[in-house]
């Protein structure tokens, strides 16, 4: 006999995705219409395997949402699980602590939405031989810098018993530091299995020879940019009546983001650059495991046409995008061109200083570029054109100081590789000329 429940986490309904949007209107759409239908994935996943539970551990929204398309969205979905017999266990995480819907939407008698004190519900579970009782604790603000653990009740005994808490543990790259807590002090708690959420990566930590708790990070059931690259999921969880635990990852994503990378140095003229951007993509789509690839191309290599692809970043995109929809159900998130010129690359140190262009860019990398004179200048001329833009679409500049200068650096590097290569390019013609 079994206890059987999926665990989800950082759905983000509805989320906005407004930087993608700048660059591609549709496929903004598309991810974000991905999201709901990512969700519909994990309540046919319930259905189709006759759950017990469902068990979300926060940020099932992006923010303060008050979209009532959204919550009528929620309200169908979670009533296919009423309907069902199936629970729906709720807590909320940072991102949607002050959720307007969660507060004063009516939802199906099914659906207990945990509150900022923690509390145990036992729940009905007449195939497993033990009581199964859920323990819960919301965010009661978006910021939770101390451990939440001590507010969570200890373990009824001659029950299974199992944790949902949003904690960031202690620490993950790109992840403010929310509720944390160590993977130890959570298996010496003595529940049975924690559902968690927060961290976007999917991480598993089995039970030790101390304890007998598993931990799982449910990660994100759709990934939204490219730094939530990979197919996405939910885990399938089943307690035995021994207490063991199996757990089963299974995949909601419809967008799947990837980095794909293109060695163009064999390249010897445009025809032969975008037919490896196109085996590219055939071979990234024949492995992603999601509906849709969204491609990050990443082109490298020496080759005599760095500057040309540089020049004409515009079309080469345009021949990506068309190749891109040639595969099939494949998008063009990004094209970065690192390729460096051929001649660069043959010529020793002291001649690359013969030719006026590669004089011109060590001398814009090496002078300009690093000049704080030259630097405050574009802080101060970004930081003017940021206040102008609605307050929604800044933090595409940057969150902070450190965030606004990289960028800057970015945009510098990038601009003055297109401004090389458009002297290249006139240098060029005035030969053949």
């Amino acid at each position: 006999m079994t206890y059987r429940f999926i665990h989800a986490a950082d759905i983000h309904l509805d989320s906005p995705l407004r930087s993608l949007a700048l660059r591609n209107h549709d496929l903004a759409a598309l991810i974000g219409n991905a999201t709901r239908r990512a969700f519909e994935n994990i309540i046919d996943l319930c259905l189709s395997e006759r759950v017990n539970a469902l068990l979300i551990a926060g940020d099932l929204y992006d923010g303060d949402q008050t979209s009532m398309k959204t919550a009528r969205f929620l309200a169908e979905q979670l009533r296919r699980l009423d309907q069902a017999g199936i629970d729906v266990f709720i807590i909320r995480g940072n991102h949607d602590a002050l959720s307007k819907i969660t507060k004063e939407l009516i939802l199906p008698e099914r659906v207990q939405i945990f509150d900022r004190k923690a509390r145990a519900i036992t729940v009905s579970a007449p195939e497993h031989s033990q009581p199964v009782v859920i323990h819960g604790l919301s965010f009661a603000k978006p910021h939770a810098p101390e451990s939440l653990l001590p507010n969570y009740g200890l373990p009824v005994s001659d029950a299974v018993n199992i944790g949902l808490m949003h904690t960031s543990l202690n620490g993950a790259e790109g992840h403010d530091l929310y509720a944390p807590v160590s993977v130890h002090d959570l298996q010496s708690h003595g529940f049975h299995y924690w559902a968690l959420g927060h961290i976007h990566k999917r991480a598993v930590y089995a039970p030790t020879s101390h304890h007998n708790s598993t931990v799982v990070m449910a990660g994100n059931p759709q990934g939204r940019d490219i730094n939530e690259a990979g197919a996405k999921s939910v885990t399938l969880v089943t307690i035995h009546d021994d207490g063991t635990v199996q757990t089963e990852e299974r995949l909601t994503s419809i967008a799947q983001f990837e980095r794909v990378s293109v060695d163009v140095s064999a390249c010897e003229d445009w025809r032969a650059i975008v037919q490896k951007i196109s085996s590219a993509l055939e071979d990234k789509r024949e492995a992603t495991l999601s509906e849709q690839l969204v491609a990050r191309l990443h082109l490298t290599g020496t080759t005599s046409l760095a500057w040309q692809m540089r020049r004409d970043h515009d079309l080469l995109l345009t021949e990506a995008e068309d190749k891109a929809e040639q595969t099939g159900n494949c998008w063009i998130e990004k094209l970065e061109i690192e390729s460096t010129p051929l001649r660069s690359a043959t010529q020793g140190a002291a001649s690359a200083t013969h030719d006026p262009l590669q004089e011109l860019g060590r001398l814009i990398e090496n002078e300009l570029v690093s000049s704080p004179v030259f630097q405050t200048g574009l802080a101060e001329q970004m930081d003017a054109l940021v206040k102008k833009l609605p307050p929604e679409i800044r933090s595409t500049f940057g969150n902070d100081e450190a965030q606004a200068q990289a960028l800057i650096g970015e945009l510098l590097h990038r601009g003055s590789e297109d401004v090389l290569a458009e002297l290249s390019a006139a240098s060029q013609a005035e030969e053949q000329a």
